[in-house]
C-alpha cells in the first residue's frame, strides 16, 4: 500500500526537529500528530509564521510524545511493506527515521527510502501540479501529495 506523508520541522543546518507529521494511506485512512517535544525557541521567523501558527492548540489530542507518534505510525502502517511517498522527500525521510532512532532501527517492514513526488514530476517533463490550498499543515500537505501523485500518474498513463 502507498502512504503519502509530510512532516513539518525545525532545522538549523545540524539537526532536524519534528514539529508535526501527517500521513494518508492509499485506502483513505489518515494520521496526524504534533510532537510535544520540539523546541519552538529554535524556530526561525518563517517556521513561526508558516508552521507553528497553524498548529492546533496545545491541549489538542494531536499533541503527543515522539515515542507515542512512533508507536502510532507502527500501528497505522501495520506489518505490510509500505511504499512511502513525499514531496521533496529527503528531510521528511530523515525526520521519519529519527522517530525510530537511526535509519537501521526502522521496523523491518519499512523501506530505507521514501519515493519523491518531485522526482516523478521531473521525470515526465515537470508539469504544473494542482494548486494547494493550506500549505504547511502536515496532514493537508500529505493529502496534497496523494493528489499530486495521482495527477502525475494519470498524465504518465
Amino acid at each position: 500500500m502507498k502512504y503519502f506523508y509530510d512532516t513539518e520541522f525545525i532545522e538549523d543546518g545540524k539537526t532536524i526537529d519534528l514539529v508535526s507529521i501527517g500521513i494518508i494511506a492509499e485506502d483513505g485512512r489518515t494520521y496526524y500528530a504534533i510532537s510535544k517535544e520540539f523546541d519552538a525557541n529554535k524556530a526561525d521567523d518563517w517556521v513561526r509564521k508558516n508552521v507553528l501558527s497553524k498548529l492546533e492548540v496545545n491541549s489538542s489530542v494531536y499533541w503527543k510524545s515522539r515515542e507515542q507518534i512512533k508507536e502510532d505510525i507502527i500501528a497505522f502502517i501495520g506489518e505490510e511493506k509500505p511504499e512511502l511517498w513525499a514531496y521533496y522527500a529527503d528531510y521528511d525521510h530523515v525526520v521519519l527515521c529519527q522517530l525510530f532512532g537511526r535509519m537501521i532501527d526502522l521496523p523491518k517492514n519499512f523501506p530505507f527510502y521514501t519515493r519523491d513526488i518531485k522526482q516523478l514530476c521531473d521525470s515526465i517533463g515537470n508539469p504544473k501540479l494542482p494548486e494547494q490550498e493550506n500549505e504547511h499543515n502536515a496532514l493537508d500537505d500529505a493529502k496534497w501529495n496523494m493528489q499530486a501523485y495521482e495527477f502525475l500518474i494519470n498524465l504518465k498513463n
